[in-house]
């Protein structure tokens, strides 16, 4: 759609500017045909037009000058278009310049997006991290004391059952005896 405007806006151009150089070659025609007029006159004071010429003369003007005026105002009507085209293309460049400047800032944004979630992730994570720590402690602790209350259970249910060594019978023929698996 823009590009049809760009290329009847260049066509309206285009246009008028072929119609200022017409209107400008009449303009130059009408001056020097004035000119020559003046000239004639005055070097000749006898010259008197005929009326027929000169009413001619006069219509043919007159035409002329209906056909400036028309031209005028195609002038006019295309310069108001080109003037609404105009202010058309500057809204669209403001628009596309907000377009712009809103993309940079989303890319902008975009760009950022890792870091920042890094950062709320890594705030988020600290306190896990910091539980975690504290219950891997609680655990060694727990373990240490698990171990301790092992390690006096089994003494205490050996110092209950006594040591368990094998038994040397002098009298007996049958050698040491070992205690059995059963018992441990």
């Amino acid at each position: 759609m823009n590009l049809t405007k760009l290329v009847s806006s260049k066509e309206l151009q285009s246009e008028v500017s072929r119609l200022t150089e017409e209107l400008q070659m009449r303009d130059q025609l009408v001056q020097q045909l004035s000119q020559e007029l003046f000239r004639l006159v005055k070097g000749n004071s006898s010259f008197v037009p005929a009326p027929e010429v000169s009413d001619r003369h006069q219509a043919q003007m007159q035409a002329m000058r209906e056909q400036l005026q028309a031209v005028e105002e195609q002038v006019g009507f295309y310069q108001e278009q080109i003037a609404d085209r105009d202010a058309e293309v500057y809204q669209l460049r403001q628009s596309v310049q907000e377009l712009t400047d809103r993309s940079r800032m989303l890319e902008q944004v975009v760009q950022e997006l890792p870091g920042v979630y890094r950062q709320k992730f890594a705030e988020r994570i600290e306190p896990i991290k910091e539980k975690l720590d504290q219950l891997q402690k609680e655990n060694r602790q727990l373990h240490t004391e698990l171990q301790s209350v092992t390690y006096r259970l089994a003494v205490r249910n050996r110092k209950a059952k006594g040591l368990d060594l094998p038994s040397v019978d002098p009298d007996d023929d049958r050698g040491i005896q070992m205690p059995s698996l059963g018992n441990v």
